[in-house]
């Protein structure tokens, strides 16, 4: 079993509608309070309820910006890049890079017909197991009727 982790990147241009409570999410990171080590980009760490990222849908929480309106987000302090976001206007071009997390290798046996992934033998043997006790109060109940 293999089971290690990896990711496939991604890039996207998400464009945002400032409305009454800004772009609707939060930031973190800069090149004076990185996020993840050896990054100074800067990265989502949340999403507000109704705001317009919410409702757009495609931002998500540990995506890192690439860019504003076609401002390039790195070696930025992270109040340079707060202070990029809330002059960036009304409708707001964002660059963003999508990290989804993809399993390589097996994580276990699962052959055709074991959705849930329990080894067949699991639920045959039981089923086998019943199968011969009935059987076998069967044949003794119908010898003495006999």
């Amino acid at each position: 079993m293999n089971g290690r982790v990896d990711y496939l990147i991604t890039e996207e241009e998400i464009n945002l509608t400032r409305g009454p409570s800004g772009l609707g999410f939060n930031i973190v990171g800069g090149t004076d309070q990185q996020y993840v080590s050896n990054d100074s980009g800067i990265y989502v760490s949340s999403i507000k309820e109704n705001g317009a990222a919410a409702q757009d849908g495609r931002l998500q929480e540990g995506d890192k910006i690439l860019s504003v309106n076609g401002k390039d987000l790195k070696n930025l302090l992270h109040q340079d890049a707060v202070n990029l976001f809330r002059n960036a206007g009304y409708a707001v071009s964002l660059r963003v890079q999508h990290r989804l997390q993809v399993q390589n290798g097996p994580t276990g046996h699962r052959g055709e017909g074991e959705p849930s992934g329990i080894p067949i033998a699991m639920v045959l043997l039981p089923v086998f197991a019943f199968t011969v006790v009935a059987a076998w109060a069967f044949m003794r109940y119908y010898r003495q009727q006999l």
